[in-house]
């Protein structure tokens, strides 16, 4: 018993420091999470504040200070969008369903496009082909104002001015896209995709079956990239539309407040189209969060 309890008294020391480090772990994580949800609560302010500013009246829109939440909650603002072009050749459903039209084309085009270029260059070693994926690569550099020339005289090149296909083919290259898909499919086993060849897989087959429901993350990265470039895009309206029918909801919401003698009028009007137009990204950005982190964790992009 002497030899236990003088070992308990050794012990003891070990084992306050152990409870207290411990505890200050305990604290720190504690204080960690309080902090996480601050922050997260002041970074859903913007998002606040963009769904409270569609649903005030016009009397609360100009209030000095500005308030975050709506006192008098209305839909006139939305009424008051699509009255703007009641009387016009071009309703706003029109910009609506255009802009619906090439996002959802986009995006698949999109999508199919990268992963088939991006296949061949990860697993098939062909002649050229690390110059080909630096030659992707170095096209980052250019920024979007130092082709539009060229874009523009190829698109009037092709006849696809005022078409579907002048808002869908400038859009198609996307390098970015590429190296997301080419950085998740050199993850890929090669003797997986051996393995199916020798039980007489084709290549369409092993690349659609096998390669693609692997990479599902990058894929589903690139549709949310894909979505949010085309489904805010300005560009195509501005320079390959002069047809009125043919240009999009960002250029129509682009246009409400242009021109007008005051800054009063049709502010409702694009507070509610401006959360028309966020809302589809939010939305998709929710259900395919966690997609985006996957992929973000594998593809080497800090």
């Amino acid at each position: 018993m002497a030899a236990t309890s003088k070992m308990g008294r050794l012990l003891a020391p070990i084992r306050f420091k152990r409870r207290s480090k411990l505890n200050r772990v305990d604290n720190f994580q504690k204080f960690l999470l309080v902090l996480l949800t601050i922050l997260g609560l002041f970074m859903l302010l913007p998002l606040i504040y963009i769904f409270n500013h569609a649903l005030k009246p016009y009397n609360e829109l100009f209030v000095y200070p500005p308030n975050i939440f709506v006192r008098q909650p209305t839909l006139q603002n939305f009424v008051e969008l699509f009255l703007v072009t009641s009387s016009s050749v071009v309703p706003v459903t029109r910009y609506f369903f255009n802009s619906v039209v090439t996002t959802v084309l986009a995006v698949i085009l999109v999508t199919v496009i990268s992963a088939m270029c991006a296949y061949p260059i990860s697993k098939h070693k062909f002649p050229g082909h690390k110059i080909l994926m630096s030659t992707i690569l170095l096209t980052l550099m250019f920024v979007p104002e130092a082709v539009h020339i060229p874009r523009y005289i190829v698109a009037a090149h092709l006849g696809i001015m005022n078409t579907y296909w002048g808002h869908l083919l400038p859009q198609l290259a996307a390098p970015v896209s590429v190296f997301l898909m080419k950085q998740f499919m050199d993850q890929i086993p090669n003797e997986l995709l051996e393995a199916a060849k020798m039980d007489g897989a084709r290549e369409f087959t092993i690349f659609l079956k096998i390669a693609i429901p692997m990479v599902m993350p990058a894929v589903a990265t690139v549709a949310i990239l894909t979505f949010q470039g085309a489904w805010g895009n300005l560009e195509t309206s501005q320079l390959y539309m002069q047809d009125e029918a043919m240009k999009t909801f960002p250029f129509f919401l682009s246009t409400l407040t242009n021109g007008l003698a005051n800054n009063v009028a049709r502010q409702g009007a694009a507070a509610a189209a401006a959360v028309i137009l966020f809302l589809p990204n939010f939305i998709i950005f929710l259900f395919f969060q966690r997609k985006v982190i996957a992929t973000m964790a594998h593809s080497g992009i800090k």
